[in-house]
């Protein structure tokens, strides 16, 4: 059975910008073909407008408030929300509210650096 617990899984930084524990992926555990991560992003903080060219996303909104923009559609974003972000969709997320913005990212097939084209410049 492969079990991780979101406290012993180390972070790292995406190449959008937002922190992100790898809870499963096939880099850490017996799955194969999609991984499921926790990102967080502190208050005022966003992530770089990108899209992945074969990776499909959910973002499922666990602590927080956020604006979400996908194609150049914004809307806020909060605690029990899902967002469905098909492949090469460009999108953005911004922490809005006074707590860490705190959302479980499922990316099939799985996350990749090299998978991630960024679309605006850092500011």
């Amino acid at each position: 059975m492969d079990v991780k617990n979101l406290d012993q899984v180390p972070a790292f930084t995406t190449k959008d910008g937002s922190e992100i524990r790898e809870l499963l992926a096939h880099r850490n555990s017996v799955i194969r073909n999609q991984s499921l991560a926790e990102a967080r992003l502190a208050p005022g903080a966003s992530t770089q407008e990108h899209f992945h060219v074969k990776t499909e996303e959910i973002y499922f909104i666990t602590t927080g408030q956020g604006r979400m923009r996908i194609e150049g559609e914004t809307r806020t974003v909060g605690v029990g929300d899902a967002i469905a972000i098909p492949p090469g969709q460009k999108h953005k997320i911004w922490n809005i509210g006074p707590e860490t913005l705190r959302f479980l990212c499922g990316c099939a097939p799985a996350y990749e650096h090299g998978d991630t084209i960024i679309t605006e410049a850092v500011q």
